[in-house]
């Protein structure tokens, strides 16, 4: 009967509102003879209503959407703001109102925090645009009594985030949770004379994973949202900029991890099985050998690039530390310059010294070769791309492991087919027998 698939129009929508309203009219209607005749002179129609209902279903849904913007926030003490801003990331808001004459600015932060138990934080950085240095308000559950509270926090370095004064006058701190799951900072900020003068801050804000023992808080995670997660905030015109600095960083670590990846990754793994298992082959010499030094020595150019990018990105992140993966990086550059270096120094096949530069010469080559594979997963779960990209680079080094297996046994039947082939050789009368002898080392 009614028909609720047809699309509902502008127009439509407008008729069937002032048929409404009508409606509305009769029912109000003190005097039965006009009542009786306007409910008379009103027939809604099958169609009129289910459009009607229609309507009504759609204004239901487009409310939730509207109602998630800053201008139709409401707090539980109404506390009213003069301006507020939709922040781009994570899903934050910023009201505010700054009293020029005497510098205080009085914020009200709203995020929601990725899970319970985790934190959110605004901040102002005085010097730069990033979390390091800046002076931050944190809100977070108390683990006991489930109260929201404020605690300040001097983020001087990523290494120890524990509750410190700030650099700057700030009182009212409160907290407060709302029905959605979001918690909302309250306090009221001295600015300083600087960047009063200037009128505007940096500000940053996060959400991060969870509050230790003593307020510590855990990091929060290296996504780009939270990359981004930073601006200028003008005091004066109330208008809020984005960073481009995020885009540029997020950028340098991708160089970083794809340089990084296919050379320590992918060319070394595959420049070592050349060595090992195609110089079996005699039709294969000295093809194999070049092959070999191709791969490491363009393995090698191109792990030194990213090494470069990552020194280049400490450099501009201080307090961000991945102490395991630097040290790494560090370990398979002096060993990969060694043993690069270590070809001009080779002996000749013949010579009684070359026995101990095969064994220093295959141990650092598998040393790089197991350290690079092992920084480079480290890499992904630090650099945090999507699940594709790592299962990408598995599927590599699985198919290249499985190759190796094949080839290792291959490798196996030749050389001892080969060698069974010379002890069954008769006595040829020349240097014992063994005139045809070849070193199958290297």
């Amino acid at each position: 009967m009614f028909s609720f698939g047809k699309d509902l129009s502008a127009n439509s929508s407008y008729n069937h509102l002032l048929c409404l309203i009508k409606f509305t009219s009769c029912l109000n209607s003190q005097n039965q003879i006009t009542y009786t005749s306007c409910m008379l002179r009103f027939k809604m129609s099958a169609s009129s209503a289910a459009a009607f209902l229609r309507f009504t279903f759609w204004t239901l849904l487009i409310s939730p959407a509207v109602s998630l913007t800053c201008s139709t926030q409401k707090f539980n003490k109404n506390q009213v703001f003069s301006t507020c801003i939709d922040l781009p990331y994570l899903s934050s808001y910023l009201h505010f109102t700054y009293d020029s004459p005497i510098a205080t600015l009085s914020v009200a932060f709203v995020a929601t925090p990725p899970k319970s138990g985790c934190w959110i934080a605004w901040a102002i950085n005085p010097k730069t645009t990033g979390m390091v240095g800046s002076q931050a308000l944190v809100a977070y559950k108390n683990s006991t009594t489930g109260v929201p509270v404020v605690r300040t926090y001097d983020i001087s370095s990523y290494s120890s985030i524990v509750p410190k004064d700030l650099s700057f006058a700030v009182w009212d701190k409160t907290a407060e949770s709302r029905s959605d799951g979001s918690l909302v900072i309250f306090a009221k900020i001295k600015v300083t004379a600087d960047l009063a003068a200037s009128g505007k801050i940096n500000q940053v804000w996060q959400a991060g994973p969870s509050v230790g023992d003593g307020g510590m808080l855990v990091k929060h995670e290296f996504a780009a949202a939270n990359l981004q997660s930073k601006g200028t905030l003008d005091l004066k015109n109330g208008h809020t900029s984005g960073s481009s600095g995020g885009d540029t960083t997020i950028k340098k670590k991708n160089i970083h991890g794809i340089l990084n990846g296919v050379s320590w990754g992918i060319l070394f793994p595959l420049g070592a099985m050349i060595a090992r298992y195609i110089r079996a082959f005699e039709s294969a010499d000295p093809a194999w050998f070049y092959l070999h030094m191709l791969c490491q020595i363009s393995g090698y150019a191109i792990g030194v690039a990213g090494w470069g990018t990552g020194l280049k990105l400490g450099t501009e992140s201080p307090g961000i530390m991945y102490s395991s993966h630097r040290n790494i990086g560090i370990a398979l550059f002096v060993l990969a310059t060694v043993q690069i270096f270590a070809l001009f120094l080779r002996p000749k096949k013949d010579h009684k010294y070359r026995f101990y530069w095969n064994i220093y010469h295959h141990g650092v080559g598998y040393a790089v070769l197991v350290l690079g594979i092992l920084n480079v997963l480290n890499g992904f779960d630090i650099l945090n791309p999507d699940r594709k990209w790592k299962l990408a680079y598995m599927i590599i080094i699985i198919a290249l492991g499985a190759i190796s297996l094949l080839l290792e046994a291959i490798t196996w039947v030749v050389i001892l087919k080969r060698k069974s082939g010379k002890f069954n050789k008769p006595y040829d009368g020349y240097n014992n027998g063994q005139g045809g002898r070849q070193n199958l080392a290297t």
